[in-house]
């Protein structure tokens, strides 16, 4: 729905307008406005209404976050298996 939003207003721009308008939409302020206002949507459509879905998302964002941090970790071990399989290793 945001792509739309963005395609929509710089469908009628000229290239040369273009930079102008990134700059302005990837501000500071801008950015911050962005933010505030998906956060208040968050609160209204789940806090406010005692749901249980931000423990849902919490789990399943923990997850994701530990195995991505994970995942460094695991891919050397992995080569280094397979590595030490190939050479005859422990």
């Amino acid at each position: 729905m945001a792509m739309r939003r963005v395609y929509s207003e710089i469908k009628g721009k000229k290239v040369k307008e273009l930079p102008a308008y990134i700059k302005s939409s990837f501000s500071t302020q801008a950015v911050k406005t962005y933010v505030k206002k998906g956060l208040d949507n968050y609160n209204d459509k789940y806090i406010q209404t005692s749901s249980v879905e931000p423990l849902l998302h919490i789990c399943f964002g923990g997850m994701a976050f530990s195995y991505l941090v994970a995942l460094p970790n695991e891919r050397r071990h992995l080569e280094h298996q397979q590595h030490a399989k190939e050479h005859g290793g422990h």
